[in-house]
């Protein structure tokens, strides 16, 4: 029995990093999408041949995007810093006590 107004999708309730499995998944992605903007940029530099600067600025931005997208889908997320808990003894100084001087 569930109510029409239960939503039975999962609450997140962990900070932990999402699995190799979907990172991996997501910089496929990134790198598909990249790479596919280069043979456009190739096209748009063939049209666009009788303007030549027009041209050689799509050739000149379609060289780095292989390279680009080789340094993004290898790039893996920062590890979270995590301070480490240490044990730290409460370090307390001797008291002075009177101490009585005799001359003599």
């Amino acid at each position: 029995m569930s109510s029409p107004d239960r939503n039975d999708t999962p609450v997140l309730i962990t900070e932990a990093a999402p699995s190799y499995e979907e990172q991996h998944a997501a910089r496929r992605k990134k790198y598909a999408i990249m790479m596919s903007l280069r043979f456009p940029c190739l096209i748009l530099a063939a049209l666009f041949a009788q303007t030549w600067w027009l041209a050689l600025f799509f050739i000149v931005l379609s060289v780095p995007l292989p390279w680009m997208a080789v340094l993004i889908a290898n790039d893996r997320p920062p590890r979270k810093a995590e301070k480490a808990n240490r044990y730290e003894v409460e370090r307390r100084a001797i008291a002075p006590k009177s101490t009585t001087v005799i001359d003599g």
